[in-house]
């Protein structure tokens, strides 16, 4: 029986993907240092494998944009995570995708956690997503095909300028968490199974601290602007990607508290095409989520990244990455 696509994605919007323990991390080389381009084959729709089969995601980048002016299925769905719409970066990437494309794209923004759990619904037809144990998984199951890395920024620890807890300056994130939990300090989490939300939580777990169900500890189930702007009406500290957080400070009473700890503070983004060998009941848009993937890690695209945020804030809010490997930055 085939189901239209549209009846499921209202529904699907809040659902968030249950996350896998963050992966192991080896020592990290300097995060800013630029990328160099190369060229690989994207991989073609497939099959899901076995439960025992291993899928081994791309993560080399393809340099030019297709040339598609006028696509058979116009409309591509892209299940996103919600930082790259909050820092802006989205508003110029997407106009330029359906200048250089002919296609239409529609936005889904969520938490990496919901992004993911639409893709695995056939929901979409390409994500933007940061949680790279969730994207493994997803690529495992076959679910995902051609995760492409293609950008990074970092993580930091923000709260009030009283700071209560004594961390600002510290250079381990791990011991600033111990901090804030002695001290009882208020802490808000996203609390929606987003990459930031996971690598907050696997933060807790390396200190060894219990904070879930703390007075102190609270979950606020919503994105990374809107919890920003809830930490700092509360005076509380968060765990933020760098990116939002700048492009937010001005409406702020936030300081930047912990920062630079590498790798543990690395942000590593992937595209991802939607497997449409996983969905044969569901008409996905292969050749326009391959188009994306093309298009996130074109020279164009890359450099669009490179700058965004230079001429306004006065430094990057990501660093372009095609053509690297996510072992760069003791990632996976």
């Amino acid at each position: 029986m085939k189901f239209p696509r549209a009846l499921f994605i209202n529904a699907l919007i809040g659902i968030t993907a249950l996350m896998l323990a963050a992966t192991g991390c080896t020592p990290a080389a300097n995060p800013n240092t630029q990328p160099t381009f190369v060229t690989s084959t994207l991989e073609n729709p497939q099959t899901p494998p076995s439960a025992t089969t291993t899928v081994t995601p791309a993560t080399t980048a393809v340099t030019t944009i297709p040339a598609t002016t006028t696509p058979a299925v116009k409309e591509l769905i892209l299940s996103s995570t919600t930082s790259v719409r909050d820092s802006g970066l989205m508003d110029v990437l997407i106009p330029m995708f359906e200048s250089e494309t002919g296609y239409k794209v529609k936005p889904i923004y969520n938490g990496s956690g919901a992004a993911i759990a639409l893709g695995q619904a056939g929901q979409a037809d390409v994500l933007v997503v940061h949680s790279p144990a969730a994207e493994l998984t997803f690529v495992a199951g076959g679910y995902g095909i051609n995760r492409t890395f293609f950008a990074h920024n970092d993580y930091i620890v923000v709260g009030p300028s009283k700071d209560p807890a004594g961390i600002k300056g510290m250079t381990s994130t791990v011991a600033a968490f111990k901090k804030i939990a002695a001290a009882g300090s208020l802490f808000y989490s996203r609390g929606d199974a987003s990459g930031t939300d996971t690598k907050e939580k696997s933060i807790w777990t390396t200190a060894a601290i219990t904070q879930k169900g703390q007075s102190w500890y609270v979950e606020a189930n919503t994105g990374m602007g809107d919890l920003l702007r809830i930490a700092s009406e509360k005076g509380g500290y968060t765990l933020t990607d760098r990116s939002t957080y700048i492009a937010q400070k001005s409406t702020l009473s936030l300081d930047i508290m912990v920062e630079n700890d590498f790798p543990t503070l690395i942000n590593t983004y992937h595209v991802i095409q939607v497997n449409p060998g996983a969905f044969p009941g569901i008409k996905l848009n292969a050749e326009g989520g391959r188009a994306f993937v093309r298009f996130m890690v074109s020279p164009e695209a890359q450099r669009v990244i490179a700058d965004f945020g230079v001429d306004k804030y006065g430094q990057p809010l990501f660093y372009a990455d095609a053509g690297k490997s996510e072992a760069f930055y003791g990632t996976k």
